[in-house]
């Protein structure tokens, strides 16, 4: 079945870039298998493209999307014994074929009228090594056995297919793993509740009925304090409370020791030991609430732990696999220094510094060298060492055992043991606490560590990425940081460049972020304008990526028509630029003044310390001198250490 014909034009590098971005940015599953072959065709200029799935155990290709000049083909599957696919699919890797390829296909009724000649083919690889499929594109005339455009194109156009792959895959587990935990609650022998923020009852498993002596329909919706004696209630109340001031972990729980004093539908009373759990989801926050006896207490509670904390991993590997490739994508020299340092060092177990001004990525750096080594299919781990009260470090890192200090009721593992036989991402390394450095170091030395409160050494194999957007090496001059951890971690230094310095990968950037919160909005996005291209390339960006993201988010909910308008969303710089711009330098001038770097940076400076001195050098805050600039006061600190602003 053929659909109508469509042309198919070279393009620039530059077109190409956007080809890809727009044409498949707002399209997920075979919506997107669809863009993607028919967007690498025309890019190429080749006569077809198609990405397939392989049949492992027939030993065949099922195409999922197949585009030709002369429209598209569909359900068209075929055995890869001897084809051009069988090196793909089997070896794992890049091939190419440069002969007439009529009869190659022996089960197709459309290719052998193509008169086709040369054949590419690149496989699609899931994180455990197994080939899901690959992307393929046809031509009339032989391919050129050395074009790098052809190579790095198809490459990248490889690497967009994979990516969806996975996300659909990962979607997979996690619509399973849900259902797995649905029945795990149902079949529970103890009783399960699930309660929403305002601890209503949205779930009553089949032993809940049992043990409260009523059916789940009388009680969802309900409060579940109307089944708890007025005591029992009080206390359940003031224990719910007291996890929601707790630690900064997405999942809490604590044992109500006492029992708790609960009725029956017939109004009897009665003792229940109680487990409550806080989870905190993306959008509201809900609490499982287990009824059992002493015996079952720990194994229940933990199994519903780990499903629930697995599902919460499934959710953010999601999204970090939309995310990561775009905010690493760019044409600029210094981004291309750094994806060529991580594709060097990926395959290493060598320890990396990443280092830059914050919002620069160094987060998106990590998850990209990690998801390209050796250990991408063991946990990857991030810890941001600014964000850890001091005291809590060392039991966060290492872990600890039951009654190591007031508050630890149970045994807990460290994110170090999480890690084992993966990465361990270590932000913000230059906040760690000057005694916390020494056992980090032990641990990138020996691999062993031993958890709070025990005598047990633990071993582990973790391979450390640490950033700071500091300079240790000053920092180890003042003697804040210890010099030979310091060298330790300094054995492969990556530099990200401020995005001040990247020159058009604003643009692209940006365009990339609209595009994406369009798509999750469902706004319309036109593109942006010369006036948008010129402020987004005249501001300093001193928050980065992260500032960039935010502006272009506020910007597209702004948005009229599908015209971004980007002159309340930047600082006060861009603005000042602009009156500048629009007054002669003097009288007699005959176009608008431009800037020097130097008299940028001076404006910018000026313009920090007149927000300062109006605060009397406060800097957070509600009438802070970030408040008044609009920015994020670690973004403020950040611009004044570049400025070399001090009081």
């Amino acid at each position: 079945m053929m659909a109508k014909k469509a042309s198919c034009d070279l393009l620039s590098d530059e077109d190409l870039m956007r080809l890809l971005i727009e044409g498949t940015a707002d399209k997920v599953g075979e919506d997107f298998f669809h863009a993607l072959v028919e967007n690498l065709a025309r890019s190429l200029g080749v006569f077809s493209a198609f990405i397939s799935e392989y049949l492992v155990e027939e030993e065949r290709a099922r195409a999922r999307a197949f585009w030709t000049e002369e429209g598209w083909v569909t359900d068209y599957a075929f055995n890869i014994a001897g084809t051009p696919c069988e090196h793909v699919l089997k070896q794992g890797r890049q091939f190419q074929f440069s002969e007439d390829l009529v009869g190659s296909f022996p089960e197709a009724n459309d290719i052998p009228t193509f008169k086709l000649v040369s054949y590419m083919g690149a496989p699609i690889i899931h994180t455990d090594g197994t080939v899901m499929g690959h992307l393929a594109i046809l031509d009339r005339k032989p391919l050129p056995k050395s074009s790098l455009r052809h190579e790095s194109l198809f490459r990248l156009f490889a690497a967009r297919a994979a990516a969806e792959y996975r996300r659909l895959r990962t979607e997979t587990d996690l619509r399973d793993r849900e259902q797995k935990l649905s029945r795990l609650v149902d079949g529970a022998m103890d009783a399960i509740l699930e309660l929403d923020s305002d601890l209503k009852v949205i779930q009553f498993n089949r032993a809940a009925e049992q043990i409260f002596g009523c059916p789940a329909k009388h009680t969802i919706g309900f409060g579940f304090t109307g089944l708890l004696q007025p005591e029992g209630a009080r206390v359940f109340t003031r224990l719910v409370k007291d996890l929601g001031n707790g630690s900064h972990d997405s999942t809490r729980s604590a044992w109500m020791a006492g029992g708790l004093q609960a009725m029956r539908g017939d109004g009897s009373a009665f003792t229940a030991e109680a487990t409550v759990s806080r989870l905190d989801g993306p959008q509201a926050t809900h609490y499982t609430v287990v009824l059992r006896n002493v015996e079952d207490r720990i194994r229940a509670a933990e199994r519903i732990r780990l499903l629930a904390s697995e599902t919460h991993q499934l959710r953010q590997e999601i999204n970090n696999l939309r995310g990561v490739s775009q905010e690493m994508s760019g044409n600029c020299p210094a981004l291309q220094k750094v994806l060529q340092s991580i594709h060097h060092v990926a395959e290493t177990d060598a320890t990396v510094l990443i280092t830059g001004e914050t919002g620069t990525g160094k987060e998106v750096a990590a998850r990209t060298l990690h998801a390209a080594s050796q250990r991408k299919e063991k946990p990857l781990v991030c810890v941001n060492c600014a964000a850890i009260p001091a005291n809590l470090i060392e039991s966060e890192f290492f872990g600890h055992e039951r009654g190591a200090f007031t508050g630890a009721t149970e045994r807990r593992e460290g994110r170090f043991a999480l890690a084992d036989g993966g990465t361990f991402f270590l932000d913000e390394v230059g906040e760690l606490p000057l005694d916390l450095q020494g056992k980090l170091l032990r641990v990138l030395q020996e691999g062993e560590f031993e958890p709070v409160g025990s005598s047990k050494t633990r071993k582990v194999d973790v391979r450390l990425i640490a950033a700071t957007n500091r300079e240790l090496a000053k920092e180890v001059e003042a003697g804040k940081f210890r010099e030979d951890l310091f060298y330790r971690l300094n054995v492969f230094p990556i530099h990200l460049p401020p995005l001040r310095d990247r020159g058009k990968d604003i643009l692209l950037l940006a365009d990339g972020f609209a595009h994406r919160f369009a798509a999750v909005m469902g706004r319309v996005y036109q593109g942006l304008s010369p006036e948008c291209e010129e402020r987004l390339l005249a501001h300093s960006w001193p928050g980065n990526i992260r500032e960039l993201r935010n502006v272009i988010e506020r910007s597209l909910i702004t948005s009229v028509n599908g015209r971004l308008d980007l002159s309340t969303a930047l600082p006060f710089s861009v603005q000042a630029l602009q009156s500048l711009e629009e007054t002669p330098h003097n009288a007699n001038a005959a176009s608008p003044r431009i800037l020097t770097e130097s008299e940028w940076r001076d404006l910018e400076r000026q313009n920090i310390r007149r927000a300062l001195d109006a605060c009397d050098w406060k800097i957070s805050g509600k009438d802070g001198a970030a408040s008044r600039l609009g920015l994020r006061p670690s973004t403020l600190s950040s611009r004044m250490k570049a400025l070399k602003i001090e009081r």
